[in-house]
């Protein structure tokens, strides 16, 4: 499973209200557009949105994943602007304590233990398993994530959501395995886990 997720330079993967980072939306910060943008539509078509791949005319195949992991508020992001299956090319999983019934069919909504259910996915054939959003949702799943992805923006907003959304001190130590700086100043980390 792979943390692939945009951050800002302090760690915040949006601001406290949760809602969309991204320049093109209101308030947003996190680019969408530069140098770092085409690198990574190419090697990660399928974590695009499918109303950006259609407006783009993107039909590439999924290279990496066939299976996305959302907790219920980056869920709603989507379905908010119109997109309650925002990646339809993948099969998604959306974890929540609120929702027990999916509201559309091409969603499966999981209301048990998260780490049982990555368990159980990650034994299936296929492309990996992204887990696309979510803070806290990350933490829980700390102990099956194998691959992080952080894309850091030349951004410091302060407060909001957190990479990892724990309180306590705790020491995780990761390998570098990969990095590109772009013009933008976006720049893209990969991380194994030790």
């Amino acid at each position: 499973m792979t943390y692939f997720v945009a951050s800002s330079l302090d760690g915040f993967v949006a601001d406290p209200s949760g809602g969309d980072p991204t320049d093109v939306s209101p308030g947003g910060f996190f680019l969408s557009q530069g140098d770092h943008s085409e690198p990574l539509f190419t090697a990660y078509p399928e974590t695009l949105p499918g109303a950006v791949r259609e407006l783009l005319g993107l039909d590439a195949e999924n290279r990496v994943f066939d299976t996305v992991l959302m907790g219920r508020r980056t869920w709603e992001l989507g379905r908010d602007t119109g997109a309650p299956d925002p990646y339809p090319r993948l099969r998604s999983y959306v974890f929540s304590r609120t929702i027990a019934e999916s509201p559309v069919p091409a969603v499966n909504f999981v209301s048990g233990d998260p780490l049982e259910k990555v368990r159980e996915l990650k034994q299936e054939d296929g492309l990996g398993i992204w887990l696309c959003g979510g803070g806290v949702l990350a933490e829980t799943l700390w102990p099956e994530i194998d691959r992080l992805v952080v894309k850091v923006n030349p951004v410091v907003i302060g407060a909001g959501v957190k990479l990892f959304h724990s309180d306590e001190f705790a020491l995780r130590k990761l390998r570098l395995d990969g990095h590109h700086v772009y013009e933008s100043g976006v720049a893209v980390l990969t991380y194994r886990m030790e």
